[in-house]
């Protein structure tokens, strides 16, 4: 009997994700092993087992591995995806472009981006790389295609929220002998499944809606092609950017409730952006689940679930800091994805081309009347402060 579900078919996501990874049980032996502490295996003879050294391999990230494998997998290829993880999201990306790229390649990213893409774009010039850059909405990248090594998608987008259709890129992509990486961040397996649409990668930070509780930091690459994959796994261990053994545990026990975290936050960001389509003070309101956002189409097609993460603008920077300042229920904090809600100002940082009153906002698994209360509250409160000409 394996840890898998038994079922001849294919089992929810729910039942998926509680048993994913996991061992054959054995008698007295903990459901789910510890973590693994080691730096180097017993290793007389030749080398010929898994484990060898720490910077190449350790159990605790081959359960982890295989969790998410099972994850991203296409419905019946179970087995089909090789998962290597990181230690952050930024590692995952950095292994797909520095070990597939060369001098005189070109490269596609996207323009609206995640915020470090642009410090990676640099990167790589400096390496003799081209880079091109184009927006998310649209399907843009399209039209600085040609002659591309490699194209990476970021979908639905950060902070903005445009969808790109993924399908139609890969197939023009692949028509010019292109691979495709696309970041599934903001979507998690749970909302898509990139390999299951054409892409070669599948490659996201497991800090935020994957884990779900801010306590990890972690990145992976998931691929269907071994060839693709082995410079992939290569550069993890000449970069040495793997993800500890306690980091890797906690990732795979929150894996556990990832499904009931994401249909929770994913309801209460829905329930956000409906509050908020009517208030005057709110412009530029994005959520692809939303009937009527631009996204909602090309989303539906390719989404299974829209994702815990809504944004909007508010009439100035001075409004939107009263908001944050009158939140009781959300934390100020730069990452999203978590049980606890969070929301900024994301003009503060410099490095987006967002409003100075840009708010981007993650829902939470809080109870969804409270959540949305407190938001429009927050709201009037910010309003009843705007006296005289705001600044900024």
């Amino acid at each position: 009997m394996s840890g898998a579900p038994v079922s001849s078919e294919a089992p929810g996501d729910g039942t998926l994700l509680v048993r994913a990874g996991l061992p054959e049980p054995l008698k007295y032996e903990p459901t789910m092993p510890g973590p693994v502490f080691a730096a180097h295996y017993h290793l007389p003879g030749d080398p010929t087992g898994p484990y060898t050294y720490g910077r190449d391999e350790n159990p605790t990230w081959t359960r982890l591995e295989q969790a998410i494998g099972e994850l991203e997998a296409p419905p019946g290829a179970a087995g089909s995806v090789e998962t290597l993880v990181f230690a952050s999201g930024m590692a995952a990306i950095s292994a797909i472009l520095f070990s597939q790229l060369r001098t005189g390649d070109v490269v596609v990213l996207p323009s609206d981006g995640y915020q470090g893409l642009p410090l990676i774009g640099d990167q790589l010039s400096a390496y003799g790389i081209e880079v091109r850059r184009a927006p998310t909405g649209g399907d843009a990248q399209l039209d600085v295609l040609d002659g591309a090594r490699l194209l990476l998608l970021e979908t639905p987008s950060n902070p903005g929220l445009d969808v790109c259709d993924i399908r139609r890129l890969v197939a023009a992509a692949h028509a010019r002998g292109t691979i495709v990486a696309v970041d599934n961040t903001l979507a998690t397996p749970l909302g898509q499944r990139p390999l299951e649409l054409g892409a070669d990668f599948s490659v996201a930070s497991g800090t935020k809606q994957l884990t779900g509780h801010g306590d990890v930091l972690l990145g992976y690459v998931a691929c269907r092609d071994a060839a693709l994959m082995a410079p992939v796994r290569r550069w993890r261990k000449l970069a040495g950017a793997v993800q500890g053994p306690m980091e890797a545990w906690l990732a795979h026990r929150s894996l556990a409730t990832l499904q009931v975290r994401a249909e929770r936050q994913n309801a209460n960001a829905l329930a956000l952006a409906q509050a908020l389509t009517d208030r005057p003070e709110v412009t530029g309101l994005r959520y692809p689940g939303l009937p009527g956002d631009p996204s909602y189409e090309i989303a539906s097609g390719q989404m299974r679930r829209f994702g815990c993460v809504l944004c909007f603008t508010l009439p100035s920077g001075a409004h939107a800091e009263r908001f944050l300042a009158g939140l009781r229920l959300v934390d100020a904090a730069t990452s999203f994805g978590g049980v606890r809600s969070t929301a900024e100002r994301r003009g503060r940082w410099g490095g987006d081309a967002v409003p100075d009153g840009f708010i981007r906002f993650s829902a939470g698994a809080e109870d969804t009347e409270d959540l949305v209360a407190d938001v429009l509250r927050a709201l009037a409160q910010a309003g009843a402060g705007n006296q005289g000409t705001e600044a900024g």
